[in-house]
C-alpha cells in the first residue's frame, strides 16, 4: 500500500517504547531522520534499564528514560511515571516497539488513537505470543505483521497497515521471524507517517485513509499457474 501525503509543517514529536535492542525502534528513527517525514523522536523509554536500545538512542543524540518496572509497587504506578515521562518530552504520539509489558485501560485511553503497536502476524489472526509456530503449527501458508492502534484487548484496535509474508517450505519459527521482522521494519514507519501527518482517521473503529491509495496485486501462495 502506497499513499501520497500532504506535507505538514509541524512534526509530532513520537515517544518509543521498547524492552530490548529496539530493532523496530531503529527503523522509526530511521524513518524520522527524512526531513520531510511528519513526525520527529521525543524519547525513547524502557522498561528496563539495561535494554541495548537504550545505549543506540542516546548515540543518536535521542533523549532517553529508563523507567525500571519492578521497582513500582503496581502497574497504575508504573503507569503514571511512564505518562508523565511522556509528556515531559512533549511527545504527541507514542509507538510501542518491542515494549513487553500490558497497558492498562486507563494509560490506552489517555493515549487513545494515538498509541500504536507492531504485532508480527495478521492481525486479528495469531494475536498473543508465539505468532510464528502457532502459524506453522496451523499450516499457515501466508503471515505477516499489523500495526494498530492499541486498545485495551490484547492485540486488537483498528488496524493501520499491514504486509504479508509467504511461508516457505522448511521454515522454522526463527528463519519465519526473521523475515517478518524485515517487513515489520517498513510498515511501522509507513503507519507512523500516516498518523503524523493526519491522513488516517478512525470511524466506528476501522481506519479511514485520506487520499489516494495504491493497492498492489494480491500475494498469492503457492504462485498463481504453478504445477505439480
Amino acid at each position: 500500500m502506497m499513499l501520497v501525503l500532504c506535507g505538514s509543517a509541524m512534526k509530532k514529536r513520537t515517544a518509543i517504547l521498547i524492552s530490548g535492542r529496539g530493532s523496530n525502534m531503529q527503523s522509526l528513527v530511521a524513518a524520522m531522520g527524512d526531513p520531510e517525514f511528519p513526525a520527529e523522536p521525543a524519547v525513547v523509554i524502557s522498561n528496563r534499564p539495561e535494554a541495548l536500545g537504550l545505549s543506540w538512542a542516546d548515540e543518536q543524540g535521542i533523549a532517553t528514560v529508563a523507567i525500571d518496572h519492578r521497582q513500582y509497587a503496581n502497574r497504575m504506578a508504573f503507569e503514571a511515571r511512564l505518562h508523565q515521562a511522556i509528556l515531559d518530552h512533549g511527545a504527541e504520539l507514542v509507538c510501542l516497539a518491542g515494549f513487553m509489558r500490558l497497558l492498562t485501560g486507563g494509560f490506552v485511553d489517555r493515549w487513545r488513537d494515538r498509541l500504536m503497536n507492531i504485532h508480527p502476524s495478521l492481525l486479528p489472526a495469531f494475536p498473543g505470543l508465539d505468532t510464528h509456530q502457532r502459524a506453522l503449527d496451523a499450516g499457515a501458508l501466508i503471515v505477516g505483521c499489523s500495526v494498530h492502534f492499541v486498545r485495551t484487548e490484547m492485540d486488537s484496535g483498528p488496524i493501520l497497515a499491514q504486509a504479508a509474508v509467504a511461508v516457505l517450505p522448511g521454515d522454522t519459527a526463527e528463519t519465519l521471524a526473521a523475515r517478518v521482522l524485515e517487513a515489520e521494519h517498513q510498515i511501522y514507519p509507513l503507519a507512523l507517517r500516516l498518523v503524523a501527518s493526519g491522513a488516517v482517521r478512525i470511524e466506528n473503529e476501522t481506519a479511514i485513509f485520506d487520499g489516494p491509495v495504491e493497492v498492489p496485486l494480491p500475494l498469492v501462495v503457492p504462485s498463481l499457474g504453478r504445477t505439480r
